[in-house]
């Protein structure tokens, strides 16, 4: 009775052993008799006792590996250290079962050979700046490499670019003289636009200056252009004035009628009028002479009367 429990025990935990069950993102390679009998994936699977076997358990999801720096050369002759991070996923379990025997190795020798050939190719600043192209290169070299093995390399990063400490000072240097230079250039820029600023200024004040002498000078004209107009407007009023007396006194004579004597003593005081300048000389007729004779004696009489 004790031999039928031990027994059946033994019987139970073959069973329970045979019994397997694939987590998610798992798959099983199986071997029956140290073949390959098949690829397990999610799920509970059961297998033949003593005779199948796991041979070897593979994670499907994608996986980094980050490798450590490698020495490359670049084309002129400089010696810089580069590490690189892969992200790879499973695609075939049992290519990559039986394909190579340390796989991770084998990616991390492909990943430095290709490096340096692809570094071989570019100089220092090329490698310094062509981050993409060298990942790019290197992702389609290693997938088409790795594709036998059951694996897909996904992408390919240059994590760190190590050149020597005689560069790295050198470039210091560089980047510090391309800072001065850049600030010089900011320096002058600013220095040109305030002297530009300050000549606009001198300008705009040249011009309200200009415009304010322009002005002055014409509000000068219009005053002195107002002042001929108005004593033009005087003198003209004071022609007028003249003429007006004048035809007024011709028709104040003409209503009087005077006689011959009148006018005689009228033309002898415009006569005296006429004469009255210096160095002019008056020719008097005949006539005037004897009238002016007459007046003469009749002023006497006057004055003999008034005794």
């Amino acid at each position: 009775m004790i031999y039928l429990i031990i027994i059946g025990l033994i019987i139970i935990c073959i069973f329970a052993s045979c019994v397997k069950i694939v987590p998610q993102a798992q798959a099983f390679v199986m071997e029956r008799l140290g073949g390959y009998q098949g690829t397990w994936n999610v799920g509970i699977h059961i297998k033949m006792p003593f005779i199948d076997r796991v041979a070897k358990r593979v994670i499907l999801k994608e996986q980094v590996v980050d490798f450590a720096p490698q020495p490359v050369i670049t084309k002129d002759n400089v010696t810089m250290r580069i590490d690189t991070v892969v992200f790879f996923q499973i695609t075939d379990p049992k290519l990559f079962a039986y394909g190579v025997e340390n796989p991770i190795m084998a990616i991390e020798n492909l990943t430095a050979t290709t490096l340096r050939n692809i570094i071989g190719d570019l100089e220092l600043d090329q490698t310094l700046t062509s981050r993409e192209v060298i990942n790019s290169k290197m992702r389609a070299s290693l997938d088409v490499a790795t594709d036998p093995w059951g694996i897909k390399v996904n992408r390919v990063e240059l994590k760190n670019i190590i050149p020597p400490a005689a560069i790295q000072d050198a470039m210091e240097k560089q980047m510090k003289a391309e800072r001065e230079r850049r600030e010089a250039i900011l320096r002058a820029e600013g220095e040109k636009k305030s002297t530009v600023l300050v000549a606009e200024g001198k300008k705009e004040s040249a011009i309200l200056e200009a415009e304010a002498e322009k002005a002055a000078a014409i509000l000068r004209a219009e005053a002195k252009k107002e002042a001929a107009i108005r004593e033009a407007e005087g003198q003209a009023e004071a022609i007028r004035a003249i003429q007006l007396a004048n035809a007024d006194g011709i028709r104040f004579l003409n209503e009087a009628a005077p006689g011959d004597a009148v006018l005689q003593l009228k033309s002898l005081e415009a006569f005296a009028k006429a004469a009255d300048g210096k160095a002019t000389k008056i020719i008097v007729p005949s006539e005037i002479q004897s009238i002016a004779g007459l007046v003469k004696s009749i002023a006497e009489v006057g004055a003999d009367d008034e005794k």
